[in-house]
């Protein structure tokens, strides 16, 4: 069952047509749909460690600009796209660019697509991203909900607005979160993209999408069928995938084997209740606790659900002051992995893991820097709230995986907040143009909950 909430105050979110300055190799239209930066943010949902297959792609200054339209004056340049965001689904590539008051995007087609008129395409296209965004959803009452609850959410907030829970494709969640374990964003992105590379076919290649690296293809993510071959295995060996090469195959070789279409199977895990969802998963090759409760987050709706790991566990015991009944474990087991998420459940409610994405993605070393213009922004946010120190970007981050433990007992609490449901319109005009593993945590000096420590420590007052 989705948990989709207040359908009592919906909301019109106007949709629009702006037209974009493309290079002339660049044929294909824009559209634009209004949505502000506290509904969606690309920068941070794109790169905080939920999906790894999204390719940010810079803008120079000829692609950047927005024309006039009617008696509107064009975009501010403060405000003009930077960077475009490209997918690549079974039939097309989807390019996305924002500014702080819309979203663009369009949709890229192989020259044999047999899909109906451009007009249906780019509004399925429009319907995907609704879907996969979860646009009905009104995020800015969430966050206001949070905030109510909990004070240190409120202080963390103001820089990191505009971050949802995508409502990925389960099996390419799946498959992601095994390559997971015992790793950090960057490798499994890597990972993932190989997958596409090596098992996935070609939608389209440079040459037919500007802007993209000379000699690239695009490729969508392999389905289970093309992993299942028992000769699978050796050839993600070579690829550098480690003792995960055997999960992957034989996860995929399962479904092939249970079901006569494994990706519905999965799709159909979204109609059960929490618990069920979660035991079909730890049936699965590779699948323990934590990245069970990653897929019921991310891809099967069960927003109350918060995965823990070993930022998290930090962040429940040095911000919130979290403590393990009776003695406390050296390490993760069921018995702690169960109590830090139901306290985060008690305090955020029923959209828990959503809320417990914002902090995570704050303690992340890559957005150590995150919305901090200047030193003066820096002071000023640590008189709020300690943040990790800055960091390079380049610089990586672990993403755990963490040993097996016990389902979490809470599936949320029965009060739910009062939501806006999100209403957006497609454009009218179609020719406008615009496991199971303990992973290594962050270095616990730098992260997000070792600073409020630090700051709470005699003689160190703000």
């Amino acid at each position: 069952m989705r948990f989709i909430l207040g359908a009592l105050f919906p909301i019109q979110v106007r949709s629009s047509i702006k037209i974009l300055n493309l290079t002339t190799a660049m044929t294909s239209v824009f559209r634009s749909i209004q949505l502000p930066v506290a509904q969606l943010n690309l920068k941070t949902v794109l790169k905080c460690g939920q999906s790894f297959r999204w390719t940010m792609v810079p803008l120079d200054h000829t692609e950047q600009g927005l024309t006039k339209i009617g008696p509107k004056t064009e975009a501010k340049a403060h405000d003009m796209p930077t960077e475009e965001w490209r997918l690549t689904l079974e039939d097309r590539v989807v390019c996305l660019r924002q500014t702080t008051t819309e979203l663009f995007y369009r949709a890229h087609f192989p020259v044999e697509s047999a899909l109906g008129p451009p007009s249906d395409r780019e509004d399925s296209t429009l319907l995907w991203l609704k879907d996969y965004f979860q646009l009905d959803i009104d995020l800015e009452a969430l966050y206001a909900d949070w905030g109510k609850r909990d004070p240190i959410f409120q202080k963390v907030a103001p820089r990191f607005v505009g971050i949802r829970i995508l409502r990925q494709d389960p099996w390419e969640n799946l498959v992601s979160f095994i390559c997971s374990q015992n790793n950090h964003i960057s490798r499994i992105t890597s990972m993932v993209h190989s997958l596409c590379i090596h098992f996935g076919r070609v939608v389209c290649s440079s040459s037919e999408l500007p802007g993209s690296p000379l000699d690239a293809s695009w490729h969508p993510f392999p389905p289970p069928e093309a992993l299942a071959n028992p000769n699978v295995e050796a050839r993600l060996r070579e690829l550098g995938f480690g003792y995960r090469a055997k999960y992957i195959q034989k996860t995929a070789a399962m479904l092939c084997e249970k079901h006569k279409d494994p990706m519905k199977a999965l799709l159909e895990l979204r109609q059960l209740s929490t618990s069920e969802a979660r035991a079909r998963l730890l049936e699965l090759h590779g699948v323990g606790p934590k990245v069970a409760d990653c897929i019921l987050l991310m891809s099967l709706d069960k927003t109350e659900v918060v995965p823990v790991d070993t930022h998290v566990q930090q962040i429940a015991t040095k911000m919130y002051g979290f403590r393990s009944q009776g003695k406390q474990p050296k390490a993760m087991n069921p018995k702690l992995y169960s109590e830090i998420a139901t306290k985060f459940t008690d305090t955020w409610g029923s959209y828990a893991g959503w809320a417990h994405s914002v902090l995570f993605t704050a303690d992340l070393k890559s957005f150590a820097n995150f919305g901090l213009d200047s030193a003066a922004a820096v002071t000023a946010q640590e008189a709020i709230l300690p943040l990790p120190s800055p960091a390079p970007v380049a610089e990586k981050n672990p993403l755990d995986e963490r040993p097996a433990s016990a389902p979490v007992k809470s599936e949320g609490p029965s009060q739910k907040p009062v939501l806006r449901k999100r209403k957006l319109e497609p454009s009218s005009n179609s020719n406008s143009e615009v496991s199971k593993g303990e992973a290594q945590g962050a270095p616990q000096d730098t992260t997000l909950a070792e600073r409020v420590k630090r700051r709470r420590r005699p003689g160190n007052h703000a």
